[in-house]
């Protein structure tokens, strides 16, 4: 019995074996032969691709940057403490990548999609390559939606419109990740997912920045995208481009999307570091021949897309910082050639304490009174003109003893319009307030109010506008053109205020 037990073994032994057929797999394996600090010199990887990704003996992740004939540059997304010349590297057979979905929303990521904050770990999603080609020009729509910011200067005089790219530029400490944030918060409740690139921050400026934002609520509707000064230099480099991938999926979806690049000065430099120990040719500054093209590549992914593709946008702030107000700059004129405008912030009007520091002057938006609703697009022309007109005036009245009438009342009512533009951080103005504000200086409402009052002036037109003006306030939200009725029943409104009717009774000064 037991013997006859033994030989069905063995048949059923002998039949498993006989169809059992070995699968094999060729795998590329290769050896670094060098390191030099965030680059690593390989060899072994036969059908190696460019940005093709790659993991370390250790399990730290790089990126193939360049292919020579026996030799591959891998730029390494981490740390490279545990590794050394001689480890294996292997090829994983896809590009870079990073995760895509809305469970990313209130999430605090890295370039590759590593969690960063202490919400557990992401579910299994989608992954899409970080590099993708821009929308081609044929599925492109003109940018014709404001994006409203909340801050009245941008918002009145230097408009950004959905699928723009503004530039945000000024020396260190003047407010520029300032704008941005405020930006960030005064999309609550309008349906736009924002996406913040901290790209080579302090880790306490970046902790910073993610408090405020769940702070004020704005984490609901915000990805945070990370890489610190103190991470790995090629993680840095590739976050703009991970960030952008995510914002094009929503993108994709219909939605509209802003999203922040803070900053692309530290991008550039990162970039440039790789290069150079890539031994590329360095041009300019140090920096390579092609340190244009990864950062129009970056930008023009922003666009607002053709009803028939899904409607959606991505309006793009990217920051960079100038030294000593240097517009001229290899990096700040790279970028303003690719930017749809600039939004400039003096050191100088930071010392005098008038912020948001922006100088109307050297700003601009080149999409303008196109992606403005009408009750500001009648304001505007007027506005910027006069604000110019005062800054001249107010240098030339420096060396004059005596002014004329005319002069001291452009003078007075330009000061009135400057202390106006002052805000206060995550204090957004609704559009209508706006309006109502500018409308009444420009009507000389405003002329024979002691410049002390102004700001008190201004908050007491903000809380009655909206209870009293309802359905005009209404009507200015949806894009109605001021007529000439709407003028006179604001105006009234205005000197009907108590508190503010003696000075409003005063002849209204038009200028």
């Amino acid at each position: 019995m037991l013997e006859k037990s033994l030989q069905n073994h063995q048949k059923a032994f002998k039949k498993t074996l006989a169809s059992y057929k070995p699968l094999f797999e060729t795998e590329d394996i290769g050896r670094i032969i060098s390191l030099a600090g965030p680059i690593a010199q390989a060899e072994g990887l036969a059908g190696v691709h460019a940005e093709e990704l790659v993991r370390f003996a250790d399990g730290t992740l790089g990126m193939v940057s360049s292919l020579n004939p026996k030799v591959a540059g891998v730029i390494l997304l981490g740390s490279a403490e545990n590794i050394r010349a001689g480890s294996e590297i292997r090829r994983l057979g896809r590009v870079v990548d990073i995760c895509i979905g809305r469970e990313l929303l209130g999430r605090v990521i890295d370039g590759t999609g590593v969690p960063l904050d202490t919400k557990g770990p992401l579910p299994d999603l989608e992954r899409r390559p970080i590099e993708q080609p821009a929308p081609p020009i044929m599925r492109r729509a003109p940018v014709t939606a404001p994006l409203e910011t909340g801050i009245k200067v941008i918002d009145g005089l230097i408009p950004i419109g959905k699928g723009q790219r503004e530039l945000i530029l000024g020396d260190r400490q003047t407010g520029k990740t300032a704008i941005a944030l405020d930006t960030i918060v005064n999309q609550k409740d309008k349906n736009i997912i924002c996406i913040y690139a901290a790209i080579g921050q302090r880790e306490s400026s970046t902790a910073k920045v993610i408090h405020e934002l769940n702070l004020h609520g704005a984490m609901e509707y915000t990805i945070v995208v990370v890489a610190t000064g103190q991470d790995a230099t090629g993680l840095q480099f590739i976050t703009p481009y991970a960030a952008t991938t995510i914002a094009e999926y929503f993108m994709e979806q219909g939605k509209d999307v802003l999203i922040v690049y803070d900053d692309l000065t530290r991008h550039a430099r990162a970039y440039r570091e790789l290069s150079l120990l890539l031994e590329r040719s360095p041009g300019r500054e140090a920096y390579p021949g092609d340190i244009f093209y990864i950062h129009s590549r970056l930008l023009e992914r922003s666009t607002h897309l053709r009803p028939e593709y899904g409607n959606g946008s991505i309006t793009a702030l990217p920051v960079i910082e100038t030294e000593a107000q240097n517009l001229a700059a290899y990096i700040p004129t790279n970028l303003i050639s690719i930017t749809d405008g600039q939004i400039y912030l003096s050191p100088d009007l930071f010392a005098k304490g008038f912020l948001p520091a922006v100088d109307v002057g050297k700003s601009v938006s080149r999409v303008g009174g196109k992606a403005q609703k009408a009750g500001f697009r009648d304001l505007v022309g007027q506005l910027r003109l006069s604000y110019s007109q005062f800054e001249e005036l107010e240098t030339f009245s420096r060396f004059a003893s005596r002014l004329d009438a005319e002069t001291t009342k452009n003078l007075e009512r330009g000061k009135r319009l400057r202390e106006l533009l002052r805000q206060d951080r995550f204090q957004g103005y609704r559009d209508f307030e706006q309006i109502i504000i500018m409308l009444a200086l420009t009507e000389g409402l405003l002329d024979q109010v002691p410049m002390e009052k102004i700001r008190e002036t201004e908050d007491m037109i903000r809380s009655q506008a909206a209870n009293q003006l309802v359905e005009l306030c209404r009507e200015i939200s949806k894009g109605r053109i001021l007529t000439e009725k709407d003028k006179e029943k604001i105006c009234h409104f205005i000197k009907d205020i108590p508190g503010l009717g003696q000075e409003a009774q005063a002849p209204a000064v038009k200028g």
